[in-house]
């Protein structure tokens, strides 16, 4: 999607529970083998005794008193997800609305994995854009990957999952500056991939009736045993490709720029990043490959929205740099946002 002008990402904030898992006691504690451990590269993962929706309050808060927002002029609360968040047949987003006071906002559930959050991102962008007298548009995350329902450091191949939420404001420049510019966001599917996550496992009918806990490394077997890992590797470096040049050509930057400080790939694991991303990404772009997450994991919706965070609070880009965020989850889909330091 190219935006016609730039959009304000401001209030960019996370909540990450002071509890760590490090990887170390995690293999002590026989939770993960050493060699996983090792190929994974997480330092420690954050663990969480809140529940998700109550923790994307908590970095809402955060978001709006660091920008001086009152929740009544909210227009949207878009709030995504990858994993359960706490009760059934629910909506996450009106809660997080009603806690922050934001009743005269609309909430919308936006649940597309871990890609969610750089969904909601996109979602905004376009209400805002269709309705500019919509007010702020608030996009929250969280995910709490608690056991015995989801096991953390076993549950998938590649990547380990830490708890965490994160929140953002995003809004047209006109009413206020901004944090960082957001210039375009490209969105790619590759639909063919959504049985990695389905497996040869029939349709249940209700939660957990087919397996007692969260098992991706199962259903991808199942789904590489009968597709070849070929199929998946060729439609990820393709579907990987196409969203950082179309993210790249929305925004009107070339992929040597000098101003493209820097690309931020999702916080998988070490391995599954130097296999997956690096040799892709370096194959289109000079600039410098950022990669984040060691002290997290995967934050499930919100590794987008957290690498935002990090890039603004770390002072990464300087006036006028640019920056790609590129994120990615289950189904499969692949996001990429354009952002900038405002000059």
């Amino acid at each position: 999607m190219r935006l016609p002008r730039p959009l304000g990402l401001s209030g960019l904030s996370t909540w990450i529970p002071e509890a760590r898992q490090t990887a170390r006691d995690a293999v002590e504690q026989g939770l993960v083998e050493a060699d996983t451990a090792e190929e994974l590269g997480y330092e420690a993962l954050p663990v969480a005794d809140k529940a998700p929706p109550e923790m994307a309050v908590l970095a809402a808060r955060t978001a709006l008193e660091s920008t001086g927002t009152a929740p009544a002029g909210l227009g949207m609360v878009l709030h995504a997800w990858m994993y359960y968040q706490g009760h059934d047949l629910w909506s996450p987003p009106h809660y997080i609305a009603d806690q922050l006071g934001a009743r005269q906002a609309e909430p919308l559930g936006v649940q597309q994995v871990c890609n969610g959050g750089a969904a909601a991102v996109e979602v905004g962008a376009a209400r805002l854009l269709a309705d500019p007298g919509l007010g702020d548009v608030l996009v929250t995350t969280a995910d709490r990957f608690a056991a015995p329902g989801f096991d953390r450091w076993r549950g998938d191949y590649g990547i380990a999952y830490g708890d965490g939420a994160t929140a953002l404001l995003l809004h047209p420049l006109e009413e206020r500056s901004a944090d960082l510019l957001l210039h375009a966001v490209a969105t790619v599917a590759a639909p063919q991939l959504e049985g990695m996550h389905r497996g040869r496992d029939a349709f249940g009918a209700m939660p957990r009736s087919v397996s007692d806990r969260v098992d991706m490394r199962r259903t991808k077997k199942a789904f590489l045993e009968r597709e070849g890992m070929e199929a998946f590797t060729r439609a990820s470096a393709e579907s990987l490709t196409a969203v950082v040049e179309r993210c790249l050509a929305a925004g009107g930057l070339a992929p040597d720029s000098p101003l493209l400080h820097c690309v931020v790939p999702p916080r998988l694991g070490a391995k599954t990043l130097d296999l997956a991303y690096a040799p892709a990404l370096r194959k289109m772009l000079s600039a410098e490959i950022r990669m984040v997450g060691g002290d997290t994991g995967h934050l499930g919706a919100g590794d987008a929205a957290a690498s935002l965070a990090e890039l603004w609070a770390d002072r990464v880009l300087s006036p006028g740099e640019y920056a790609l965020v590129v994120s990615a989850g289950a189904g499969f889909t692949w996001s990429c946002l354009l952002v900038s330091a405002a000059a």
